[in-house]
């Protein structure tokens, strides 16, 4: 896909004309953030990832009536009338264990001692816990009585054969992959998981550990967004670091094998920020410029079916545009919800948190004896601010800001 280039559309050394409205670009994301296909994974692999397919079950769980209690198996009705003052003698023929059956006929007032799990035997229907009964001399004495059926697992009480045990966009929780690997099956139909190509744009970024100069800094946004492409089910297809040479970030951008791509750093109006235009030239560059603080250079197209966003460079910048934006389409491509995945809690303003009516504000704050403070509303270079933030407060468009005392919403930083 190429695409002519209206000059509008550089904006480097002039500035944003517009800006584009948060929830426009929400909805952007939402139309194009496509659900990949399904692929099959071993069970062990699949905890935390979404059902493509339904699993249906392909057996009865449990596959045999079973004892719900250590006790002895017997026939419920014949203990009607058992009581402390009446007592009941049964006489023991044998055991059931789990996975040993007893063969044989039980004739009436009869019993075997059966343990959890273990198969109730041909002729019984219930099972009188150890502890209701006292065992002598190959009898049992019952002293209460125990209806037909109880304390008994029934086959297919959980699950019937060709019943649906989960369903289609589950999220698989350790819990179910126990209830799958019941039914006997060792692998699931998951969503795939989407391919994250990073791409740190500026020659002055230099790798940790390698020496740098005195005006040059660390690559400190490729290791906070790892860790939230991790969080969002991605998995990261490569991670290059290309300076400011528009040929390798062409390269990079065009090469296949991505279902999206985070480009760090070269987003905004400076000379040597190529990612915009580049992304003009060989695809869509469908957003550029978003009113919020901070992040107001961050944009986003694609190039064919890859989804690609421009983080800004500053890394509270790019740490925000990533949660609005790039984060939502990861989770929507691998069939996770696309909402925010941080807890939240309710909580009181305590100092005055200031924005601007037109613009989305993300604002650091933290939680001094349950009210909310704010942090840093400026300096999108600042990191520390949100290792020092407890989480971080919205405000809206339509909004000056939160007074003390007003009850809001904090994204809590887990």
């Amino acid at each position: 896909m190429k695409a002519e280039i209206p000059s509008i559309l550089d904006v480097r050394m002039h500035g944003f004309r517009t800006r584009s409205e948060v929830p426009a670009v929400l909805d952007w994301i939402d139309r194009h953030a496509a659900l990949l296909g399904g692929e099959s994974v071993p069970l062990e692999e699949a905890c935390g990832r979404t059902l493509a397919a339904a699993v249906i079950a392909p057996l009865d769980v449990p596959g045999f009536d079973r004892a719900a209690m250590d006790g002895f198996a017997l026939r419920g009705a014949e203990t009607a009338g058992a009581t402390e003052y009446n007592p009941l003698e049964f006489r023991v023929l044998g055991q059931a264990m789990p996975g040993q059956p007893f063969a044989g006929d039980l004739p009436p007032r009869s019993a075997v001692r059966i343990m959890t799990g273990a198969p109730i035997p041909d002729g019984v229907d219930s099972v009188v816990p150890a502890e209701y009964a006292t065992e002598d001399s190959g009898q049992i004495v019952v002293a209460r009585p125990i209806a037909p059926g109880q304390h008994v697992g029934h086959r297919g009480e959980d699950l019937q054969a060709g019943s649906t045990a989960l369903d289609v966009g589950r999220r698989l929780r350790p819990q179910d992959l126990g209830l799958v690997a019941s039914l006997g099956l060792d692998h699931v139909t998951v969503v795939r998981q989407p391919r994250v190509r990073m791409l740190v744009t500026g020659n002055e970024v230099k790798a940790p550990g390698a020496p740098k100069g005195a005006f040059e800094v660390y690559d400190a946004n490729s290791y906070a967004l790892r860790g939230l492409v991790a969080r969002d089910g991605g998995v990261l297809e490569s991670h290059q670091r290309l300076g400011d040479d528009p040929d390798r970030i062409r390269a990079a951008l065009l090469a296949p094998g991505a279902d999206v791509i985070l480009v760090s750093g070269g987003s905004s109006v400076g000379r040597e920020d190529y990612a915009p235009q580049l992304l003009a030239e060989i695809g869509e560059l469908a957003i550029h410029g978003v009113a919020m603080r901070p992040s107001s250079p961050a944009g986003l197209g694609r190039i064919d079916e890859t989804l690609v966003f421009l983080l800004p460079g500053n890394p509270v910048s790019c740490l925000c545009a990533y949660d609005f934006f790039a984060g939502r389409a990861i989770r929507m491509r691998g069939g996770r919800s696309p909402e925010w995945p941080h807890r939240t809690v309710q909580a009181a303003v305590a100092r005055k948190i200031v924005s601007a009516i037109g613009r989305v504000d993300y604002c650091r704050v933290r939680l001094v004896d349950g009210r909310v403070e704010p942090l840093a509303l400026s300096g999108a270079s600042i990191l520390s601010s949100t290792t020092r933030a407890d989480g971080f407060v919205i405000v809206p468009a339509p909004l000056e800001g939160y007074g003390p005392g007003t009850e809001v919403t904090v994204f809590l930083y887990d």
